[in-house]
């Protein structure tokens, strides 16, 4: 079985891009060929410039992953653990970029709690400052709130907005079709391993996205009825046919058009 086919994109520096598609469509096999931890059968990637399995080490230098699972050393506390990964790339007295990272991330009062007695949350965390402690200009976030409380979510984008405004690049998979509308700039859906849409978020809604309008009437009975009606061309129609019959309107009401349903009309 074949995980990933003839996918070709570019991400330019500093983009906010949102990589999206069903459970099994490659998302994460791509991330892994992206990190250098998988090794694809054909064509090449770089990483501003260096060629993850030629230039290994400054490909990963480069970059930032955050993974799905919550993998961490039992054995170590949470500023250890941020000490470690950033000797990891020859980096020390990194103290205060820790310190900042672990602010922004709500981390400071767990900075001496050992990995193991963190919630699932809290672990997540870490992952997403360890990915950042050697300050990678790239940064791939797979999954990252799943499983976090609200309140860490949004404090976690502030902290990414931050850093995308400051010119990091940003790569984000996610189940949250929310979070890709409202922080992606463009985005590439996957199905069965192939790119089935490669646009920018506003083209996506305008072109994938038919407008629906909800339309509360009330009849001469007095009973109210909800009708929903797809696309502007049918709305006129539709409510000069309902004043003919001498029903009164009682409230209208736009959809706006959301990536849900662009997503779920190219990848069902």
């Amino acid at each position: 079985m074949q995980a990933l086919s003839s996918v070709s994109l570019s991400v330019p520096a500093g983009e906010f891009f949102g990589l999206l598609g069903p459970n099994g469509a490659g998302k994460t096999t791509l991330i892994n060929v992206i990190a250098g931890l998988a090794r694809a059968d054909g064509g090449s990637v770089t990483v501003m410039g260096a060629d993850v399995a030629v230039d290994y080490r400054r490909a990963r230098r480069l970059l930032g992953v955050v993974p799905q699972e919550l993998v961490f050393d039992p054995f170590f506390t949470v500023r250890e653990t941020l000490r470690i990964q950033s000797g990891y790339f020859g980096i020390r007295g990194n103290d205060a970029w820790i310190d900042e990272v672990m602010a922004h991330l709500d981390l400071a009062a767990k900075a001496d709690a050992n990995m193991r007695s963190l919630s699932g949350g809290m672990k997540r965390r870490v992952l997403i400052a360890q990915a950042l402690v050697h300050k990678p200009p790239v940064i791939v976030l797979d999954e990252p709130t799943a499983g976090v409380d609200v309140e860490l979510r949004q404090g976690l984008w502030q902290f990414v907005r931050r850093l995308n405004r400051d010119g990091h690049t940003i790569v984000l998979t996610t189940h949250y079709l929310e979070e890709a509308e409202l922080h992606c700039n463009r985005i590439a859906m996957l199905k069965a391993g192939r790119v089935v849409a490669l646009d920018s978020t506003r083209n996506l809604l305008a072109r994938f996205s038919g407008s629906r309008a909800t339309v509360r009437v009330v009849a001469r009975d007095g009973r109210q009825h909800l009708l929903q009606i797809e696309g502007y061309a049918q709305l006129e129609p539709e409510l000069a046919r309902l004043r003919g019959e001498g029903v009164e309107i009682a409230d209208l009401e736009l959809d706006r058009p959301d990536l849900e349903q662009v997503f779920l009309q190219l990848t069902k």
